[in-house]
């Protein structure tokens, strides 16, 4: 039996009352919009996609005349021709969809590794029609004991989709029968530190305070592959090579308690980079215990194989390999599996597995979870991080980052990682280097990271003067952002909203919406069109074709406004990239120096005129942080000619705030002419109401 495995739940089976079945076939009322289809063997087990299809049953006829198979929902009715979903005919707007017709407006992809452009997407759960079919016929099962097991290979399990152009409710209509979005832990979206380089213990503390000394707050240290044994030939004399590896190199690391100590001391979380596909060998710390553990003779000397069908291997796995050092101050790990899609267990992808129980095992500490990982199809949400893969440092690159990102949400897939700047190969330059680390700022995770090459090194300083200066200014935004993204994040895990959205599923029947691919909305207040081109030569500025839809939008950088609808080209210094609020916009950002990442003491509120709230959401941290939220609204309107900005008192778990807090209220865009109306007030008492 798997210690660390979740068990398979009880709610995968629907209730009768939600069943209907003919000959050869079963259908399943999920929702008024959404059904399930299948043909010859049914299946009532969890598989990799689906894990819950209990609910209540509602409205639903059921008929079948010669081959035709028809459910009528009071929204919309399902035709299946020849045991083969057909079409879904809508009732609000009197039209019909057919399925094969669809066009699919994409979804991600497992990797960006080795991509120096646009790459192929896999189709998503969004289609321009409205209406899409799922197919789960090749996704394996989850068994009432936390295995992955292969189903039959008779019949077909199909799962009808037909809610049009309420894009968001295809999106929540599967995380209801697939599960909700995790919450990412708040000092996740921070700025990360990470290179592909053989620091030393000395050397990498050091560039930690080296960036306390720029000024540049960090949330997370990572410790790519070579904080273990790398070079194996050379320091054991055996002819292993050295990607898979789970003891500290302590050439480079002699005290590495002592390393995890100081980071954590600096506010820092720790991700270590993981190869598991070579198993454990003998030159290993832990290699006796393991052998023991799993029935080997240490004395052989044999490499204990990475086993994904053996129970014993997991719970050695985590308990011998992975749970001594997360004890030691290991927050959670980076998974880079790139060893392909089969595994000792027939159909199993490994990612799947190691995604899944990796996860897990993070929970068990009572802290949000988190890992760093590929992507590995439907379902995949409820495993954040997304690492997208070694980039190439190209233009294009960053040009289909921000599509990529946004797109993802159509497979339900919300918290991609990119490695920010690129990886690999291509070419340094500034400019583009620039770009990318303002995109990063306003990407769901703001990862820097390249490859061992003293040249590709993302660090400030490295760069010219003025880019050096933005860079730095740029970071620190992302750093005060992180009480504005953190609620999102909540918004993400209640309704089911990625922190990105593409354009059109705030504005699912404009055209416009479907022209501007690298444009997108992150979170409620804010609209972004990054710069992923170069500049021009003539007038040394960067440029980008926007779309501003209906209603006033502010730069909250130059503060110029715009009113809608309309299309235009925006231009930008180097330094600068059009980020637009909307009117009546409310974006709280941290005050708090240093890099802790906490509920902060002190906030600066930018808002924009007009009528607007913005609920900022606070909690403990711990994996119970539903009893430990706390929930401050702050409102901006009209009233009888004056503006007024609010600052309710707070409500829920006032514990996990500050009693006393120091705000600074920027009204950032008083009648377009770039003035900025600022109140301040200094040890204000949360629990009362605060009105200027």
């Amino acid at each position: 039996m798997l210690k660390n495995t979740l068990i398979a739940s009880t709610d995968a089976i629907a209730d009768e009352a939600q069943i209907f079945e003919g000959n050869g076939w079963r259908i399943t009322f999920l929702s008024s919009r959404l059904i399930r289809f299948e043909t010859e063997k049914f299946n009532d087990e969890a598989s990799t996609s689906v894990w819950f299809r209990r609910f209540e049953s509602g409205n639903i006829s059921v008929s079948q005349k010669r081959n035709i198979v028809t459910a009528e929902t009071d929204d919309v009715i399902f035709t299946i021709k020849n045991l083969v979903p057909y079409s879904v005919f809508f009732k609000d707007t009197k039209t019909t969809e057919i399925f094969s017709k669809q066009k699919n407006l994409k979804g991600t992809r497992r990797t960006l590794d080795m991509q120096f452009g646009r790459a192929k997407l896999n189709d998503g759960f969004i289609t321009l029609g409205g209406a899409y079919l799922f197919d789960d016929s090749e996704s394996l099962l989850l068994d009432e004991s936390g295995h992955f097991k292969k189903r039959s290979a008779v019949g077909k399990d199909y799962y009808l989709f037909g809610y049009g152009k309420n894009y968001r409710d295809t999106i929540n209509a599967f995380y209801k029968i697939s599960s909700p979005v995790p919450l990412v832990p708040r000092y996740a979206l921070g700025v990360w530190w990470s290179r592909y380089h053989a620091y030393t213990q000395k050397e990498y503390l050091d560039l930690m305070l080296r960036f306390k000394k720029e000024g540049i707050p960090l949330t997370v240290a990572t410790v790519d592959m070579d904080w273990h044994w790398v070079k194996i030939k050379e320091d054991f004399g055996l002819n292993y090579n050295g990607w898979t590896g789970y003891s500290w190199n302590t050439k480079l690391f002699p005290d590495y308690k002592e390393f995890l100590k100081q980071l954590h001391d600096m506010n820092l979380k720790v991700t270590l980079n993981l190869h598991p596909a070579d198993g454990v060998r003998e030159y290993d710390d832990m290699y006796e215990e393991m052998a023991k553990a799993v029935g080997t003779d240490p004395k052989t000397k044999n490499p204990i194989e990475f086993n994904c069908g053996s129970d014993i291997f997991w719970n050695a796995y985590f308990d011998i390999l992975h749970k001594p050092y997360e004890k030691n101050g290991v927050d959670f790990w980076w998974i880079d599996w790139q060893q392909g899609l089969k595994s000792d267990v027939d159909g199993l992808d490994p990612l799947i597995a190691l995604n899944h129980y990796h996860f897990l095992d993070i929970a068990e500490n009572n802290e949000l979870p988190l890992i760093l990982s590929r992507y590995s199809g439907a379902g995949s949400h409820r495993y954040p991080l997304g690492f997208s893969g070694d980039t190439g440092i190209t233009w294009k690159a960053l040009d289909f980052q921000p599509y990529f990102t946004s797109t993802a949400a159509n497979a339900a897939y919300s918290w991609w990682s990119h490695d920010i700047g690129g990886h690999q190969l291509g070419i340094r330059d500034d400019e583009l280097y620039i770009r990318w680390l303002q995109y990063g700022v306003f990407s769901p995770i703001m990862r820097l990271h390249s490859t061992n090459l003293a040249l590709l090194g993302k660090e400030p300083w490295k760069y010219s003067g003025e880019i050096r200066r933005a860079a730095n200014e740029w970071l620190n935004l992302r750093h005060r952002l992180i009480p504005y993204i953190y609620t999102m994040d909540h918004r993400t895990h209640e309704d089911g909203i990625a922190l990105c959205e593409p354009m059109y599923y705030t504005y699912p029947h404009q055209n416009q919406a479907y022209e501007v691919p690298n444009q997108y909305m992150f979170g409620s207040e804010l609209m972004v069109c990054p710069i992923t081109s170069p500049n021009s030569k003539k007038i040394l500025m960067g440029s980008v074709k926007a779309w501003i839809p209906q209603g006033r939008w502010t730069d909250i950088f130059n503060l110029k406004s715009y009113e809608g609808e309309k299309t235009l080209e925006l231009f930008r210094e180097t330094s600068e990239m059009p980020v637009l609020a909307k009117e009546g916009a409310i974006i709280p950002l941290s005050s708090d120096e240093g890099n802790s990442c906490a509920n902060p003491q002190s906030f600066e509120i930018w808002a924009f005129s007009g009528n607007g709230s913005f609920t900022l959401i606070e909690d403990d941290g711990t994996v119970d942080f539903k009893n430990h939220t706390a929930k401050t609204k702050f409102d901006i309107n009209y009233r009888n000619e004056k503006l007024i900005f609010t600052i309710n008192k707070a409500e829920g778990d006032l514990s996990v705030i500050p009693e006393k807090r120091n705000y600074k209220i920027r009204i950032r865009d008083l009648e377009n002419d770039g003035n900025e109306l600022v109140f301040t007030v200094e040890n204000a008492s949360v629990a009362e109401t605060h009105v200027f």
